[in-house]
């Protein structure tokens, strides 16, 4: 019974938890992403910025010298592995340097025909060739390279000198904020995997002061009605008795007084008797004496004792049903089914209606099913409150099924019969036409029959 609720407590917990766990990662995620790419950008902006004006400085005298070539290098360095080239207008290539010689023709590629904007900053890859003996060492064949690459406009006088691009290696960075995220990732599954165990054992926790709660109140419940059904029989034959010893001598106050006392009395009856039903089915033993019969016997009887409630608001009640229809299943509770569905049917049915009781036997999923169908021209049921039709002590007019004498709990014992036989029960309707009740039962029930609880929280 708790179980549903104990699990959706425990998946909110972890769906939440879930949440903040994303959260987490991804902030933290990009938090570092933005400081170390902040931080490689601001160093390669400055380094770009030296170089420019060292440049700028070295054309006003016409010449670079090689020691302010050493010096550029030099100030390249500081962000090893590094490129710098300065290129003319056209393409030509002045002077540079690279981190790996063999990977010029690259970078030059790379930079052909960029106008770098102010404070540009591009990302660009590239992968490396394969290795090969001698000379230079090159970097790992094969391996993917990721620059992050700037550039300035240098000018002599007014006149466009050549540009001059600058750029390092951020591979490392990208794997190490990549590998960051995979470990951060594994946590968070780790931690999520720890925090759903957490929260199925105190979601457990949690129910079980409500577990115990509602045991003493279905017990209570059970207890009561059990016990209240003595006193009431014994008032009810009493009433009788003072009825016919005494009715005669008795005022007209006098009876109508009498009357009314005998009708709360069956009235208390009646949900007493609905209480104990339903006490007995939330418990979980199985209150079915199951045999195999022939429903429409049942079927004709519970029609010809309704009758005569049908013909009092002079209501068409008519049947439909196949000659013979063999089920396994309680007789009684089907009875009791069969009365709670036309009961309300004629009592929500206004004078001179129709209500129509039909039956037969279909097939479903290969098995053979008996369905039946109690269909009124009454009041109707309101869409939104047709999910809670079957809900104890839920009335639709409460103050009409009051003067009916209507408690509540009929439509919970229907849906619980059903239920029981290992069935289900619908409802369709429309407001002012009527609604239409549809009962499907297995003909051959499971060999172990259950009791299943109508009640959750």
């Amino acid at each position: 019974m708790f179980v549903l609720t104990q699990n959706r407590l425990a998946l909110q917990y972890s769906v939440l938890l879930m949440i903040f766990l994303t959260l987490f990662i991804t902030i933290v995620y990009l938090l570092v992403d933005a400081m170390v790419s902040f931080e490689q950008e601001r160093q390669l902006q400055s380094n770009a910025d030296l170089a420019a004006m060292v440049i700028t400085e070295s054309l006003r005298d016409h010449a670079i010298t090689k020691q302010e070539l050493d010096y550029l290098s030099t100030t390249q360095e500081s962000g090893k592995p590094y490129f710098y080239y300065m290129v003319k207008p056209d393409g030509q290539l002045l002077f540079g340097d690279e981190f790996f010689h063999r990977l010029r023709p690259q970078f030059l590629q790379l930079v052909k025909g960029w106008n770098p904007g102010i404070r540009e900053i591009r990302y660009e890859s590239l992968v490396t060739p394969p290795p090969r003996v001698g000379g230079h060492r090159p970097p790992p064949g094969g391996r993917e390279l990721v620059l992050m690459m700037t550039g300035r406009a240098i000018f002599q006088g007014d006149q466009l000198a050549g540009f001059f691009y600058t750029g390092r290696d951020v591979s490392f960075t990208f794997e190490l904020t990549h590998n960051l995220l995979i470990v951060l990732v594994v946590l968070g599954i780790l931690f999520l995997g720890i925090a759903m165990l957490l929260s199925f054992y105190m979601s457990k926790r949690a129910m079980i002061p409500i577990r115990r709660s509602f045991q003493r109140q279905r017990e209570f419940a059970a207890d009561a009605s059990h016990e209240l059904r003595t006193p009431l029989s014994i008032l009810h034959s009493s009433l009788d008795v003072l009825e016919m010893e005494e009715g005669e001598k008795l005022s007209a106050f006098s009876r109508n007084v009498l009357v009314t006392m005998k009708d709360e009395v069956r009235r208390m009856t009646k949900l007493v008797s609905d209480l104990l039903t339903l006490a007995r089915s939330d418990s979980g033993t199985p209150d079915l004496q199951m045999e195999s019969f022939d429903v429409i016997p049942s079927v004709e009887q519970m029609v010809r004792s309704m009758q005569t409630l049908a013909q009092a608001k002079e209501i068409v009640l008519n049947m439909q049903a196949p000659a013979k229809a063999v089920m396994q299943g309680d007789p009684e509770r089907f009875k009791q089914l069969l009365y709670i569905l036309l009961d309300n049917a004629i009592k929500y049915t206004p004078n001179g209606g129709e209500v129509k009781l039909s039956l037969a036997v279909e097939s479903a999923d290969k098995h053979p099913c008996l369905r039946i169908v109690v269909q009124d021209t009454g009041i109707g049921i309101p869409p939104e409150e047709q999910d809670r039709i079957f809900d104890r002590f839920y009335r639709v007019d409460k103050n009409r099924s009051r003067d009916m004498g209507g408690t509540g709990l009929g439509l919970a014992i229907a849906k619980w019969i059903a239920e029981a036989h290992h069935g289900s029960i619908q409802v369709s309707s429309t407001p002012g036409k009527g609604s239409t009740f549809t009962v499907t039962i297995p003909i051959n029930q499971p060999r172990t029959s259950r009791s299943p609880h109508s009640h959750s929280i």
